[in-house]
């Protein structure tokens, strides 16, 4: 509801206050309903039930839908078409603009990344309804008080109530979307923190001054609605973006617009139109009206409105259920925002005379009116028996199915219960969010198979929707059935050639199936669309190594490090493979003659592998530095790296990587013309850390083993039976022992 009050007089004085009585129905049931004042408590219980009680909030507020959300949808379009008169004075928004829009209904059922368009339309313009609604309804309380708010008061609550929508939507298009049917502008937060900050000073400074003005001139009573009413657009509006910024925890745009927020609206919009409808028919000489009546043809309407539609064509055309009802709820939303934008205007004088007591005559909303469908709607509206038993049966039977749509629904939420989940199925098989909770019950089942085949079907079900592609291609990963999934990441590819994700995905099933080639295509044309693609840098940088391009594949390494550095919080579990690349660049470095970066790069990789207590990768780090040391000449640096390695192995269960390490040190230790003992004392101790893992590394130890005790002689025997006490010797050799040392 958009109720925009009468053009001001070109005069900003104040009018004169003339006491009325401002309310509709009663003052409690007017402030709580009417004026939005149990929001508080009613949005403290949500925000309650949805963290404790999830699943029963769930299944609550989809019946609250079918009593307050759905009905109030009904009663603007029972005000807009059922009388010929209504119909034909807005017959723009009753005809050609619902035939738009039921055409983008039919465009959006038959190609599937229009949905998101459409929603995110719907859930962008909900808030914005919302604040015409509030404000309406304060500027028709203020008049219906006597108050005459000047065009100055009147502007700065107008400016104040968009300032709060404006800050709500800042809050939704900040950062990228968590929802994949909702798209945001991605705005950086450090712009829109200081601009949703100065909007919140602006929504309290404006009203605030505007609603203490007119609380100079009135009393109490008459500003009771208004203050009310400005306090729950701050209950709305302000409060999740508080939420928000003071604690962290982001308000999803779906949960709060099309939420408790909804439903709050709509109990107001119902209060306020069934004040509308009955005074309307008794300005027609309609004695007859009754609240329950004119509530049941709501109730009716709005379930005739949203759901036969999703089920017909899901079951009819095995369309997927779940975004046929989005996209049917987007769209009925749609429509109404734009209808009642048209229909509620105070400027409108019918509407005046009935909302605002200003004692002008109401016109006879049926002079000469007809019937749309004339004779046949009017025998249909008749006493006689069997229209009304047409009636009746037409209701029982919405009704009817409203409660299969209400069981369907609390089945499908029964995410853990695999056979209420399979009822939901037997009820609409072609409903792709059942099918992926059906999957996953299935496969806590064990029954792998059969979460395959839901998955399957979800996915055929729903051929534009990249979430369910893509959960079908994990589920065949998880079942080990690589060709099948890699087959699935190609035919994704066929329909979204430029998602990052799925080229990644692609590349790494490639290389397992040995398309080595395809791999490195894929993950280069991931990042040609987002070079901040970290894992691609790195899975395309270990594939150019294994080819042996070891500067190319350097170049990646450092890209991937530098997007780490750059988003640390998003990376920090990638300590070990952040040392990895560390050491790979450095190696890259050192066989490009880069002496220096090499060695800071060793260098970071061993004092990061200290901060993560990553031993191994620390060792392989000192060892690499150490050859390195050795090669320019820096003797005792490569001694003590190489010592500062063989200690970080002794405190680790990797007998493999120590073995190797006092091999190369006590190579290390012959090219320097130490002890021959130091030497076999060395390789005596690779051998024993090997002995139970035959293969080539033993043979190579056993060999240099054999060379260093031929050398060594008859003195080999004593050397052997001190071995430990001598390798200790030479693991605390002093830098000064090495005469090549600078």
């Amino acid at each position: 509801m958009s109720l925009i009050a009468t053009t001001p007089p070109p005069q900003d004085a104040p009018a004169p206050f003339s006491a009325r009585n401002p309310w509709i129905y009663k003052p409690w049931i007017d402030l709580t309903v009417g004026c939005g004042a149990w929001s508080a408590p009613l949005l403290l219980l949500a925000f309650y039930a949805t963290s404790t009680y999830s699943r029963a909030w769930t299944v609550a507020f989809y019946f609250l839908a079918l009593l307050f959300n759905y009905p109030h949808f009904m009663a603007t379009v029972y005000r807009a078409y059922h009388t010929h008169t209504e119909f034909e004075k807005y017959r723009i928004f009753t005809v050609h603009i619902a035939l738009l829009l039921a055409l983008a209904g039919v465009i959006a059922h038959a190609w599937f990344p229009l949905l998101p368009w459409i929603f995110t339309l719907y859930i962008c313009w909900s808030p914005w309804h919302y604040t015409g609604q509030n404000f309406g309804l304060l500027m028709m309380f203020a008049r219906r008080s006597g108050l005459a708010p000047s065009s100055t008061e009147r502007n700065a609550i107008h400016l104040s109530f968009i300032a709060s929508f404006l800050l709500l939507m800042l809050s939704f298009h900040t950062g990228p979307s968590g929802d994949p049917l909702i798209l945001s502008l991605g705005l950086p937060a450090k712009f829109t923190l200081p601009a949703r900050a100065v909007l919140a000073l602006f929504f309290v400074c404006a009203t605030g001054w505007a609603l203490t003005s007119l609380a100079r001139r009135s009393s109490l009573r008459a500003i009771l609605a208004p203050l009310t009413l400005a306090a729950t657009q701050f209950l709305w509006f302000l409060l999740p973006a508080m939420i928000e910024l003071f604690s962290g925890h982001e308000v999803p745009q779906t949960r709060y617009s099309s939420g408790i927020l909804a439903v709050l609206h709509s109990t107001q919009y119902l209060w306020i139109t069934s004040y509308y409808q009955e005074r309307e028919a008794r300005a027609a000489g309609d004695t007859h009206f009754k609240f329950w009546r004119y509530l049941v043809t709501l109730i009716a309407g709005g379930i005739a409105l949203f759901i036969p539609g999703p089920w017909i064509v899901s079951r009819a055309f095995h369309v997927d259920f779940a975004a046929s009802f989005l996209t049917f709820t987007a769209l009925v939303n749609i429509h109404h925002f734009i209808l009642d934008g048209a229909l509620w205007k105070l400027r409108d004088s019918r509407v005046a005379a009935l909302l605002l007591n200003t004692g002008e005559k109401a016109q006879d909303a049926n002079s000469n009116a007809r019937s749309v469908f004339k004779a046949a709607t009017r025998w249909l509206a008749g006493p006689a028996a069997s229209a009304r038993a047409i009636r009746i049966m037409s209701v029982m039977l919405l009704f009817a199915w409203a409660a299969v749509d209400q069981l369907h629904f609390f089945w499908s939420s029964e995410a853990s219960s695999l056979p209420a989940l399979e009822r939901a199925a037997r009820l609409n098989p072609d409903d792709s969010s059942v099918q992926v909770r059906l999957a996953r019950a299935e496969l806590l089942a064990g029954n792998r198979v059969a979460s395959l085949l839901a998955l399957q079907h979800a996915s055929e079900i729903s051929p534009g929707n990249f979430v369910q592609q893509e959960e079908y291609a994990r589920g065949l990963i998880e079942a080990g059935r690589t060709a099948d999934a890699y087959g699935q990441y190609r035919n994704i590819l066929g329909r979204w050639p430029r998602n990052v994700d799925a080229l990644v995905n692609s590349g790494l099933l490639a290389q397992r199936l040995g398309h080595g080639d395809e791999a490195v295509d894929d993950w280069e044309r991931a990042l040609d669309i987002d070079a901040m693609q970290s894992n691609a840098q790195l899975y395309l940088a270990q594939a150019l190594e294994q080819r042996g391009e070891a500067q190319a594949a350097a170049r990646h390494y450092r890209a991937y490090l530098q997007i780490v550095a750059a988003h640390r919080t998003e990376h920090g579990g990638e300590g070990s493979t952040v040392i990895a690349a560390l050491i790979k660049v450095a190696d890259a470095d050192a066989a490009a003659k880069q002496a220096n970066e090499a060695t800071q790069g060793y260098r970071a990789a061993i004092a990061f592998a200290e901060k993560t207590n990553e031993k191994t990768l620390g060792s392989l780090a000192l060892v690499h530095l150490a050859d390195l040391q050795e090669k320019q000449g820096d003797i005792a640096g490569a001694a003590q790296s190489f010592q500062r390695a063989l200690t970080l192995d002794a405190s680790l269960d990797d007998p493999r990587n120590a073995a190797s390490d006092w091999l190369n040190y006590g190579e290390f230790l012959r090219r320097e013309h130490q002890p021959e003992r130091f030497v076999f004392a060395c390789m005596v101790r690779a051998e024993e850390l090997m002995k139970t893992t035959p293969g080539d590394e033993l043979s190579v130890i056993v060999n240099a083993r054999a060379e260093s005790e031929a050398r060594l002689g008859r003195d080999a025997a004593t050397v052997r039976r001190q071995s430990e006490a001598i390798a200790k010797e030479a693991l605390s050799l002093p830098g000064s022992a090495f005469s090549s040392a600078p």
